[in-house]
């Protein structure tokens, strides 16, 4: 059985090393190739891989921090058009407990200290079930660091749902009487949307969750996971 990391896709380059980093570490860890494809910006795409297995049994692993629409709908269609019919789909990297505890490693990293203020930035959605995903794992967050999180987005929507932007949240935390906020990266990887939180006016700007432990320890749990409880046949596994 072979595994397959399929992330979002990225023009930057450290983005794209981050996803082949990541699937090395996998590798390492479960003694098997990891291949990735892309669903967006750049290939291989999932189909693309996919057909080149010849149907073998395959765990696609989605490298995302929630099961928005490329998540719940790009990349089972990809699996589709594969014609890959030995191929199961375990949940999203996200929401988990571990994702939580990667961001407070990377903000502990950063030099953030107990009391600060603490804004989680995401990339942005107006996927309602990825919003409703974001405060759960906002709700985590919250708990470690022992006070309330609020949500932000690198990329808000220019329409009315989702969540405001990291500097306009930022601007109302520290004006509610913050005397120093920081940003938590509920991100992947370096890119144009973690340097925005960078231009985002916080006192602490956490790296991205990255290669930390617990993101490589929860997509090895993601595959091991599926390959316990799959079967044959294109499936998608529950999450946990």
């Amino acid at each position: 059985m072979g595994t397959l990391l399929v992330a979002h896709g990225t023009r930057s380059e450290h983005g794209v090393a981050m996803v082949g980093d990541l699937a090395a570490a996998m590798s390492a860890r479960l003694s098997e190739t990891v291949r990735v494809a892309f669903v967006d910006v750049l290939g291989p795409t999932p189909a693309e891989v996919l057909a080149e297995l010849d149907h073998e049994p395959t765990v696609v692993v989605p490298a995302f921090l929630s099961s928005g629409f490329h998540v719940r709908h790009d990349l089972p269609r990809e699996v589709a058009e594969s014609g890959h019919r030995a191929a199961t789909v375990t949940p999203a990297l996200g929401p988990s407990p571990e994702l939580a505890r990667a961001m407070l490693g990377r903000l502990q990293e950063s030099g953030w200290q107990r009391g600060d203020a603490v804004v989680m930035a995401a990339a942005g959605t107006r996927d309602v079930h990825a919003q409703g995903e974001l405060r759960r794992t906002a709700a985590a967050l919250s708990a470690l660091v022992g006070s309330r999180v609020s949500i932000a987005f690198a990329a808000p929507s220019q329409q009315s749902e989702g969540y405001p932007s990291v500097p306009e949240v930022v601007a109302r935390v520290r004006s509610d009487g913050a005397q120093s906020v920081a940003v938590a990266s509920y991100l992947l990887a370096e890119g144009l949307f973690q340097q925005r939180l960078r231009d985002a006016g916080a006192d602490v700007v956490a790296a991205p969750l990255g290669l930390h432990p617990s993101v490589v320890r929860l997509a090895c749990l993601r595959r091991r996971h599926a390959g316990i409880v799959a079967p044959a046949g294109v499936e998608a596994v529950a999450g946990h």
